[in-house]
């Protein structure tokens, strides 16, 4: 399935999102759905606020930013914590689904 992708100003989009803990059948379909909505909309990322639903989970596939990889690597990352930031700041242009049309 895919969802629509909220756009900028939604109020789920700077809601507060929940710890997911269960990982059973709907989980599942939700991460697959989400791959899907993400591949359908031509995105790099999407986060589950990104299609109205408050919970700590997002994706990236990376298949574009490395071209030494013959399959890129789709990753889905659940309920995340930022511990510390390392290495070097590199740049790239950066968009986001939810505010279409802005690339810097």
């Amino acid at each position: 399935m895919i969802y629509p992708i909220r756009a900028y100003g939604d109020p789920v989009l700077r809601a507060k999102c929940e710890v997911i803990t269960d990982f059973g059948d709907d989980f599942q379909k939700l991460v697959e759905d989400m791959y899907e909505t993400m591949d359908g909309s031509d995105g790099v990322g999407l986060a589950a606020p990104q299609i109205g639903k408050s919970l700590r989970l997002f994706m990236i596939d990376s298949t574009l930013f490395d071209k030494e990889k013959k399959e890129g690597i789709r990753t889905a990352f659940v309920n995340p914590v930022i511990l510390e930031e390392t290495g070097d700041e590199w740049a790239f242009e950066e968009g986001c689904l939810s505010i279409p049309d802005v690339r810097e």
